[in-house]
């Protein structure tokens, strides 16, 4: 165990958990990733890795950093969107993107995991209509609450996996993040279906719908507790939604982030506290 620590350049409390990641991975690719991680300081060795095996070895160490970079990309360029053709497809890509990286996470981690690829799939297929013209309200409706689920139960699967044994690595720390970010999406998609089916949800501007840009604005308000929007939800479906937000932003802090602090001690705790 200690020489296969050495080789994949983790500690020793590691090994178990790069070992679950790589379980998708056929033999000959992972003795491949091992061999050519154990020469990472030979420059010279990397190149041996054609680009499909190279991503799926990063993927496989730190899939909820890829997933929190999605996420900020799509949040950073939601302000840039527009009613062009092209600037839907880019926003379709990296929620697609978005999907398939919590597909991924959802297969790495405890939870059940044909359940969750259900709804990745049906998101998928759902939001690929909307791109293509079929934008009905039934049809975005529908899109917006099975990618919701998809969004919770990946954020539960990033719990589990975090909760699953007493070390805390790097990717747990991205994971932590991910899931804050899992669940605003999961929130503002709620949000964007309740204004749907309940005109006048929120106090509006010349009595139109909230646009998403301002939907993901109150769910990051209200899920980190800054109380900085200026949407007021006004009908009582809108409000017991802030509500349900509103506790899970609270038990999120209370779960998961003072659990990541606690095994951060731990870690770093003299022998004779442990």
């Amino acid at each position: 165990m200690k020489h296969l620590a050495q080789c994949l350049n983790v500690t020793y409390e590691e090994v178990p958990l790069v070992g679950r990641r790589l379980s998708g991975f056929r033999s000959e690719e992972l003795s491949h990733a091992v061999v050519t991680r154990a020469d990472m300081s030979a420059p010279s060795k990397l190149p041996e890795m054609n680009f499909a095996q190279l991503f799926r070895w990063h993927l496989s160490r730190l899939p909820s950093a890829w997933l929190l970079l999605v996420q900020l990309v799509i949040l950073v360029l939601a302000p840039l969107t527009n009613d062009s053709t092209a600037s839907h497809a880019v926003s379709w890509c990296l929620s697609a993107l978005a999907l398939l990286l919590v597909a991924t996470i959802i297969r790495n981690s405890p939870i059940y995991t044909g359940f969750g690829l259900f709804f990745v799939i049906v998101g998928l297929g759902l939001s690929s209509g909307v791109l293509l013209g079929f934008d009905s309200p039934d049809l975005q409706v529908a899109a917006h609450l099975v990618e919701a689920v998809a969004y919770f139960y990946g954020a539960a699967g990033l719990v589990m996996y975090m909760f699953e044994d007493e070390y805390l690595t790097r990717d747990e720390l991205f994971a932590a993040a991910a899931v804050f970010t899992l669940l605003a999406w999961g929130f503002a998609f709620l949000f964007s279906v309740c204004q749907v089916w309940y005109p006048g949800s929120f106090n509006a501007v010349a009595n139109g719908p909230r646009t998403w840009v301002e939907l993901i604005f109150l769910s990051f308000s209200i899920q980190s507790g800054t109380g900085l929007s200026d949407i007021t939800p006004l009908l009582p479906a809108a409000r017991v939604l802030v509500a349900l937000q509103m506790f899970s932003g609270v038990m999120y802090i209370a779960l998961v982030v003072s659990r990541l602090v606690a095994l951060q001690y731990i870690a770093h705790a003299p022998k004779s506290e442990k």
